[in-house]
């Protein structure tokens, strides 16, 4: 992972929002709300929230049960969630470095990360500093996705930008979102943290977006994709999302288009 890979700031934000959430995560975030909610914390730390997606499930799932604090390293992300965030539940937006979080040890009954692990650069860290925040007997549930051949969207994203760029082919998405798929690797490295009893499920679901264009640009340009592109080829951001857009018409079809999605569910316990 590069140091760009973890910059969700400037145009990105809305984009992701507008087209990669409804796409990929929202389908996600009911998914991992409803386990939150068997587990009935009164106090939810939310790691990684990003435009908020799950954090605006949990709080329609947990109601005024639950205090809920969502961070993110990136500001405007949170920006964007706290304006979406409309009501149902005690929610606070709060920037925080995954790896160094503010609180105190033994904080939270619970904590979540929907598809944000993949970007710490430590993973072992990240994992130490959720189980310290955690009180006895806590849980952590996150969610990592699995490797590109996997999920049919990124592969023809991926296939399509290798055929445009052949000599360099931007490659944050095999890098980073689906770069850490390895349970086995992710079950030692919780252990190692501190962690007693950890679960993985695979989650198999169908991703859909309203079009190919609106895959494509929330690929290449709701995502760091973005400026890989744009360092390759300055000022033809568009031309390489409209050749992307392209090639899911061609897979997908045209008008709404549908693909198996798969990620990996992770509950760890203190």
């Amino acid at each position: 992972m590069t140091e760009a890979d973890k910059v969700f700031a400037g145009n990105i934000p809305a984009l992701y929002q507008q087209h990669m959430v409804p796409m990929l995560f929202e389908p996600y975030a009911q998914e991992m709300a409803g386990r939150v909610a068997r587990l009935k914390p009164q106090t939810l730390l939310e790691i990684a929230a990003g435009t908020g997606v799950l954090t605006r499930a949990l709080a329609a799932r947990l109601g005024d049960t639950a205090e809920i604090i969502a961070t993110d390293l990136n500001q405007p992300m949170l920006d964007l969630a706290a304006h979406l965030q409309r009501g149902g539940g005690k929610t606070t937006f709060r920037q925080a470095d995954a790896q160094a979080l503010p609180f105190d040890d033994g904080s939270f009954d619970v904590a979540v990360c929907q598809f944000g692990v993949m970007f710490f650069p430590d993973k072992l860290q990240g994992y130490r500093e959720v189980r310290r925040v955690l009180k006895p007997g806590g849980s952590y549930l996150f969610s990592v996705w699995d490797r590109v051949s996997a999920n049919a969207f990124v592969t023809t994203v991926s296939d399509a930008l290798a055929k445009r760029f052949p000599a360099d082919p931007p490659r944050f998405m095999e890098r980073t979102p689906h770069g850490y798929f390895d349970t086995d690797a992710i079950i030692d490295t919780l252990h190692e943290a501190g962690f007693s009893e950890v679960k993985v499920e695979t989650a198999d679901k169908i991703s859909r977006a309203e079009s190919a264009a609106s895959a494509a640009a929330g690929y290449c340009q709701g995502s760091p994709l973005s400026g890989e592109i744009e360092a390759r080829q300055p000022g033809k951001l568009w031309a390489v999302t409209k050749a992307v857009a392209s090639a899911l018409a061609e897979r997908f079809g045209p008008g709404e288009i549908e693909g198996e999605v798969r990620a990996h569910v992770i509950t760890a316990r203190t």
